[in-house]
């Protein structure tokens, strides 16, 4: 019998726009893309020019350090735009989609007959390859590597974040074919991490080959990083790779039709949306359609992703590799006159700085506003309030301001990720943009130590 494994500390930020269950049929969009900027440590090196036609599954750039590890098209039809940034950094490769989309055949089989190495070879050249991540670092999984464990984190604790029970509740056959892919690339245990808080679809409980852990509690509780230390801590010289049920079930269909099949759930969430529903689309469509008619009028930002991790992008951007969600909720260009001292029940406190606190169960309209200014770093220990894990937070991010190697090693780099400090950042008194400063950390120790 599974063991519940309950986390204490977190906050649940309860906001309005939820997604209701009902899945909608996208219109099929214009355009696609793929941002480089989705996949953290690579380095870009295009395949492909603007003009050149290709097929879903057809390579649009490589890593420079893993040459083998390819991005392909999630469609077929022309690239039409290559988006360039600072130092003319690659952001987008743009793809216009035909009507009906060609696909480039891979050779597969049953997982089951095949070896490691012919599984590896068939997810890089498709473009698969990068759903699987792995910690230390959260970057790309080294084909090279045998991770001591594969982690699954079967449900999103996020604000408003999507309900994976209900997304893949009809993949019984291709979740299980992913499965079967992932025990040929891990010696190890493949942990299914679920939610204690309800029954569990028959996708997940019916699945073999997996060890099932459930999980109960506030956010965090669905971060894969704070699982895995739970589960099965990383220590250095440990590699420990993650993915989530979506990607699973895209590798299941991969072996399944021997072609790459971008096709995935989305949740259009956020105060607003007129109607929040979950959307069935091609990985990185424009949401161009998703908004068009079903957005309140006003200065909005788009996020993809949720409003703690999530990347802001246009009212046409594209939907990122990773994300399941888009979010969209009011800006907040404007300023209060002594908003600080305002008893209001209008607003979110994790502080009960306002009366709110009062309301346990009211859902809030946030928007971006900081209600107040960069202030010097201090300690207040709102941090530890919301951190699960058994590190110092507060510590380990000024070891990473001053540089210092032995610390960061010492306080717990090599577990730790942006979204785990996501809540550090929401509660921070000093308005300090901690994810970013945790970034800066995980490049600094991955340099030095490669």
């Amino acid at each position: 019998m599974s063991k519940v494994i309950k986390i204490k500390k977190g906050l649940n930020i309860s906001m309005l726009g939820t997604a209701e269950k009902i899945i909608k049929k996208a219109d099929h969009a214009d355009f696609y893309a793929v941002k480089p900027t989705d996949f953290q440590g690579i380095r870009p090196k295009l395949v492909v020019k603007v003009g050149d036609k290709v097929k879903a599954g057809t390579p649009l750039f490589y890593d420079k350090f893993q040459p083998e590890v390819q991005f392909t098209s999630p469609v077929s039809g022309e690239v039409t735009e290559i988006n360039r940034g600072e130092r003319r950094a690659i952001l987008e490769v743009v793809v216009r989609a035909d009507a009906t989309i060609e696909y480039e055949e891979f050779n597969v089989g049953d997982p089951k007959n095949l070896s490691k190495e012919k599984i590896v070879e068939v997810l890089q050249k498709s473009g698969l390859w990068p759903t699987l991540r792995q910690r230390p670092y959260s970057t790309i999984a080294n084909p090279k590597d045998s991770p001591k464990a594969i982690f699954i984190s079967a449900f999103d604790s996020a604000p408003l974040a999507p309900d994976m029970d209900y997304i893949v509740k009809d993949c019984v056959t291709c979740f299980q074919k992913g499965i079967d892919v992932l025990s040929k690339l891990t010696e190890g245990i493949i942990h299914l991490n679920i939610n204690a808080d309800y029954p569990a679809a028959e996708t997940y409980t019916n699945a073999k080959g997996v060890q099932i852990n459930k999980f109960t509690g506030p956010h965090p509780a669905g971060n894969v990083g704070i699982q895995i230390n739970k589960i099965d801590p990383i220590n250095k010289g440990d590699i420990v790779w993650y993915t989530y049920p979506q990607e699973i079930v895209s590798i299941g269909r991969l072996f399944e039709k021997g072609i790459y099949d971008a096709t995935k759930i989305v949740a259009l969430t956020g105060s607003e949306v007129k109607s929040p529903k979950y959307y069935k689309l091609i990985n990185g469509a424009s949401i161009k359609n998703l908004v068009s008619g079903n957005i309140n009028d006003g200065e909005l930002r788009y996020i993809s992703g949720n409003v703690l991790t999530g990347s802001k992008i246009s009212k046409d951007g594209f939907v990122g590799y990773y994300d399941s969600q888009i979010t969209v909720i009011p800006e907040g260009n404007y300023y209060e006159f002594f908003g600080w001292a305002k008893p209001g029940f209008k607003k979110h406190s994790a502080s009960r700085a306002v009366f709110s606190w009062l309301i346990p169960g009211r859902k809030y309209k946030l928007d971006t506003n900081f209600h107040g200014g960069n202030r010097a770093y201090v300690m207040t220990g709102e941090y530890e309030k919301v951190f699960p894990m058994d590190i110092f937070p507060v510590q380990l991010i000024k070891a990473i301001l001053v540089e210092d190697i032995d610390k960061m090693e010492q306080l717990g780099i090599y577990e730790v990720d942006e979204e785990d400090f996501a809540l550090c950042e929401y509660v921070c008194t000093s308005k300090t943009e901690v994810q970013s400063i945790i970034r800066t950390g995980l490049d600094l120790m991955r340099k030095e130590m490669n």
